[in-house]
């Protein structure tokens, strides 16, 4: 059967990822309706899949010939869509990233619970195929993870107004929680303690670094440790600066190797054997595997929402790695 879904925001990567994800799945999923904050843009999209353009994302979610709800951009209306589709009885995708409000997201999660409807969230880094490969050799050849170093820096933008500084500001918490999220999926368990640590140049009241440890034991130093960070301390313009010598994404010291990882499809690991290194550009895109994965907690009819529970957790971490810094602390979770 096909799953008719209606597309509520198209953002940067309709081009390069959900277009050619839903022209390949398209003997599972139809678009019907198309809705974007830019109105022509609406209007080529649903001339290219054969369906209709429509002006606001609750006249979208009503619709009699729309079974789900995909949402690929935060656009002006933020998470809105969420609240009219579980109105509506209507499974929900999301193809970006959640609320960074804590109070938000957690009133989303009741709603999606009360509906009973089916929520998918795309999780870029823990779907990919090297984070998946990865997660073998963990299980198989690596062990354990014991330590985990997880970085990313991004340039300094430049601020044409105060609204872009807000998107910029908003980036780089979003990055912290996705890379938190990541950390918990390939460890496997919940972090007990967090530390973080903020540095600012004094000028700016954001800071342009921030790290935190999570300490994933019972007893501190005892079990796994993972460390985040995210800076954004290269300007804009010194763009062979920001591409020189890049760190690996994710490096891992396992009980029995170490793997580092570059996404979305390269493991590079060490063990006793020597080096090995593994290409995954065959797997399918993540854009693709994780609509099928929505196609098949809609049909299936087991309703899927541990989602929204995951991310409610990075975000409180990330919370608390930000009073951590402020408070001198290292606290528990």
């Amino acid at each position: 059967m096909k799953l008719r879904v209606g597309l509520v925001g198209l953002g940067e990567g309709w081009e390069h990822r959900h277009r050619p994800a839903l022209r390949a799945l398209a003997d599972r999923l139809e678009v019907r309706a198309v809705c974007d904050q830019v109105g022509h843009r609406a209007q080529w999209a649903a001339a290219e899949f054969g369906a209709a353009a429509v002006d606001g994302f609750r006249a979208l979610a009503e619709r009699q010939d729309v079974d789900a709800i995909v949402m690929l951009a935060p656009q002006w209306y933020g998470l809105l869509p969420i609240l009219a589709a579980c109105d509506a009885g209507k499974a929900v995708y999301l193809g970006h990233g959640l609320s960074l409000e804590l109070e938000l997201t957690e009133t989303i999660r009741q709603r999606v619970e009360k509906a009973g409807i089916a929520f998918v969230a795309e999780f870029p880094r823990r779907q990919a195929p090297a984070t998946l490969r990865l997660k073998e050799l963990i299980a198989t050849r690596l062990g354990p993870a014991r330590l985990v170093f997880c970085h990313h820096r991004l340039p300094v933008p430049e601020r044409t107004s105060p609204a872009s500084a807000c998107r910029f500001d908003s980036t780089i918490v979003q990055e912290l929680i996705e890379q938190v999220d990541w950390c918990r999926y390939v460890v496997g368990s919940e972090p007990r303690w967090v530390t973080g640590i903020c540095h600012g140049d004094g000028e700016s009241p954001e800071p342009d670094y921030q790290m935190m440890s999570l300490d994933f034991s019972e007893r501190p130093g005892t079990g796994a440790i993972a460390q985040i960070s995210c800076g954004r301390y290269f300007p804009a313009n010194w763009r062979e600066a920001i591409t020189y010598r890049p760190l690996a994404a994710l490096q891992v010291c396992c009980q029995n190797g170490i793997a580092f990882v570059d996404l979305p499809s390269t493991v590079l690991w060490f063990d006793d054997a020597g080096r090995h290194q593994e290409s995954l550009d065959s797997d399918r895109p993540i854009a693709e595997q994780s609509l099928t994965q929505f196609y098949r907690a809609v049909t299936s009819l087991v309703r899927k929402g541990h989602d929204l529970e995951d991310a409610c957790q990075a975000i409180k971490i990330v919370q608390e790695a930000v009073r951590s810094s402020r408070d001198g602390l290292r606290l528990p979770l």
